[in-house]
């Protein structure tokens, strides 16, 4: 993805936000030589990779398949191995109408996923094979704002504005926004984008950034580079 397609997306999706009541920490506003400046203190946001995140998952067509996402808050694995501490993350994410996020799966991360506003948000599930794996022919059970359901393989969810559905690790799931784009949040244990996500098909989690103009903000996926 080139870098100034990025920050239209940011634009973008920060507006659409706003315009849904929600309004990001600080930190988001930060410019890449001021997040340089105060690292230090803003360790955490860092090794817990909070903020900004834009994936094409390695395609190359953002609009076809891809991700707009803000962490706001994330614990640490060691917190979660060790079973105390900040054991939860939350996020915010927005699904174009058609942009599909793709199968997967989490080994770890249990998590809500709940439409927030706009559209409706499809979400496709399969069940696991007794090794955790996709398995075309197998459904489960899911909750649904808490209330238990059964799905059958490729069953597809539509999840209208303030409706949820509550995921856990072996719930296979790809979704995508149905009649225009959707404000999603999550809700999880600990999140983990280097690791915890299983993907049915090769792809990569991360896009590839060509850098043609400055970043107006910096991706997690830039802290390394920029932050160390």
């Amino acid at each position: 993805m080139k870098r100034s397609e990025i920050n239209t997306i940011l634009a973008q999706a920060d507006e659409m936000m706003r315009r849904f009541g929600f309004v990001l920490p600080p930190f988001a506003r930060w410019s890449p030589a001021t997040f340089e400046a105060k690292a230090d203190r803003a360790r955490h946001v860092i090794d817990a990779r909070c903020g900004w995140d834009i994936t094409d998952y390695g395609a190359g067509d953002f609009g076809r398949m891809g991700l707009f996402l803000f962490t706001l808050r994330n614990g640490l694995l060691s917190d979660l191995t060790r079973g105390g501490g900040m054991c939860y993350a939350e996020k915010l994410l927005i699904s174009r109408q058609d942009q599909l996020s793709p199968m997967h799966t989490h080994v770890l991360k249990a998590e809500d996923i709940i439409n927030r506003g706009g559209a409706t948000l499809v979400v496709e599930l399969f069940g696991s094979d007794d090794g955790g794996n996709f398995a075309e022919d197998r459904g489960g059970q899911v909750m649904c704002d808490g209330i238990l359901r059964d799905f059958a393989p490729g069953e597809r969810l539509a999840l209208a504005p303030g409706e949820s559905v509550t995921l856990r690790p072996g719930d296979w799931h790809a979704f995508w926004g149905e009649g225009g784009d959707v404000l999603i949040g999550e809700v999880s244990t600990v999140n983990d984008d280097e690791t915890d996500n299983i993907f049915r098909d090769p792809i990569g989690r991360f896009a590839t950034i060509e850098e043609d103009e400055p970043p107006m903000h910096l991706l997690v996926s830039d802290y390394a580079t920029w932050l160390g």
